[in-house]
């Protein structure tokens, strides 16, 4: 098996492909201080762009995993999730959880299939 690690930082690849998959790692925004809609669109935004230089696209997510600090405020990450991905909306779970650290909301986990 060969894998493949792109976009390197200093504790991680943000995504790495292994059998046919691209994995991207926990994203979050780079402006944690605006809405969880807008942080979550910066976020969808951030990933199109890891894949994209692994050679896939958002139309091929396959799962998603998110990590919210405020469930309250789901619609509206709902509601820009569902702007990004249209009909290709992938299987997703959304796990609440008490910090994310530098006062992210959200944090996004996905992975997709290459070609």
């Amino acid at each position: 098996m060969t894998i493949q690690r792109n976009i390197r930082t200093p504790i991680m690849h943000r995504a790495v492909e292994a059998n046919g998959f691209v994995y991207v790692g926990g994203t979050i925004a780079d402006d944690t201080s605006v809405s969880m809609g807008e942080q979550t669109r910066n976020i969808l935004e951030k990933i199109a762009g890891y894949l994209k230089e692994a050679g896939t696209d958002s139309t091929k997510v396959v799962s998603a995993s998110i990590f919210v600090t405020d469930l309250s405020k789901k619609k509206e990450m709902d509601t820009v999730w569902t702007e990004f991905f249209g009909d290709n909306l992938p299987a997703r779970a959304t796990v609440g959880v008490s910090d994310l650290g530098g006062g992210a909301l959200i944090e996004v986990v996905v992975t997709a299939v290459k070609g």
